[in-house]
């Protein structure tokens, strides 16, 4: 009689959100994931090596900068049916700007399993550098994260004039190559003298906070030579006159203690 035979399960596919640069801000999770695959791609032209480098001795780390998303699907694809784990490693959160949903729609297509393991992204990153927030009471309690249309087109609803118009707090990605339009953008609806966070590869060694406003953000961009990974915050509290949050105050009652 002859034996059966039982086929390999697919090995899981493990988005990994890496942060924005610093390793220390990987996640336990992320870094499981990467120590225990037997791939690893991960976004050369935005992840820092040394994010990966906690991969295992003799394990494939494919920089995906210079791949296709078929090429770079070829390769999870020949090892997650072989049975090994694969770690996708991602800038910031998969979830921005990441091309998840392309990849996501091949690896269902082949019947192999995927999870998503978020990061800190850039915006969150920079706030944290600087120690500044993104809501401030009674002036802002809004974040919208967006980036200027170039090569990819955005929407026109989410034209950046017009997100601009409802004066909260902005996190503007992927557009440093664009300062002049996207100056003139937010000066359509945003008081000049609003503050700009300028963060230039947050995260990485040469990590640089620079300061300006709506008004100078363009001439800030040129003269400090602020191109690829710079995020720009755009803070409307930020120079607002000191609030405080009702959550603390002793005249505010919650579920968890009654007012004063």
């Amino acid at each position: 009689m002859a034996k059966s035979t039982k086929s390999t399960a697919p090995g899981l596919v493990s988005f990994v959100g890496a942060g924005p640069g610093d390793p220390e801000l990987l996640t336990i999770k992320g870094r499981k994931a990467i120590e225990q695959a037997s791939l690893v791609i991960y976004a050369g032209s935005l992840v820092p090596p040394d994010v990966v480098a906690c991969a295992a001795p003799g394990v494939p780390v494919v920089d995906s900068a210079p791949l296709t998303l078929e090429q770079c699907h070829d390769l999870v694809r020949r090892t997650a049916l072989s049975g090994g784990a694969v770690a996708r490693v991602h800038t910031g959160d998969p979830s921005l700007y990441g091309a998840l949903r392309e990849q996501a729609r091949l690896l269902d297509k082949d019947g192999i399993p995927w999870l998503v393991i978020p990061g800190v992204t850039a915006a969150c990153a920079a706030a944290a550098a600087a120690g500044v927030t993104f809501t401030v009471p009674e002036v802002t309690q809004s974040l919208i994260i967006t980036r200027m249309e170039g090569r990819t087109p955005v929407p026109e609803r989410e034209a950046l004039r017009l997100l601009a118009a409802h004066g909260t707090s902005l996190a503007v990605y992927l557009s440093a190559g664009a300062s002049e339009n996207l100056q003139a953008e937010l000066l359509a609806h945003t008081p000049p003298e609003t503050p700009i966070l300028c963060a230039y590869r947050v995260g990485w060694p040469d990590q640089r906070l620079v300061w300006t406003t709506a008004g100078t953000l363009a001439q800030c961009v040129e003269e400090n030579g602020l191109v690829r990974q710079t995020v720009f915050l755009v803070l409307p509290g930020q120079n607002a006159a000191d609030t405080a949050s009702l959550l603390y105050a002793a005249k505010f009652s919650h579920g968890y203690r009654q007012a004063d």
